[in-house]
């Protein structure tokens, strides 16, 4: 249960990290407010996960899913670029999450 409190716990992370585009440095009401719920979620979230994991491997995954789904969002949403060397690093960050989820 707690690897996927960790997932959900990522998603959000991806969330409001794509919401920090949205506010426009926090002058649009409502997609700060979001933004600032969605971050809150997501650090509670990850607490609850690291009640069972190590924190070490609840971090690092959590920041591995927020990074990669971010990445993934800014080459669909916002027009990134999505170069060969971009999208293998992305790959690899995918491999560290698996690595430590299954050595955890």
């Amino acid at each position: 249960m707690a690897w996927i409190i960790l997932f959900v716990a990522g998603l959000l992370e991806t969330g409001w990290a794509i919401g920090l585009k949205y506010t426009e440095g926090f002058t649009r009401l409502v997609p700060s407010v979001l933004t600032l719920v969605t971050m809150a979620a997501s650090v509670v979230l990850l607490s609850l996960a690291l009640r069972t994991l190590p924190v070490g491997t609840g971090y690092a995954v959590w920041t591995g899913i927020g990074a990669v789904g971010t990445a993934i969002l800014g080459i669909v949403l916002f027009d990134e670029p999505a170069t060969a060397a971009r999208l293998a690093c992305i790959g690899l960050i995918v491999a560290g999450i698996a690595g430590l989820k299954f050595v955890s």
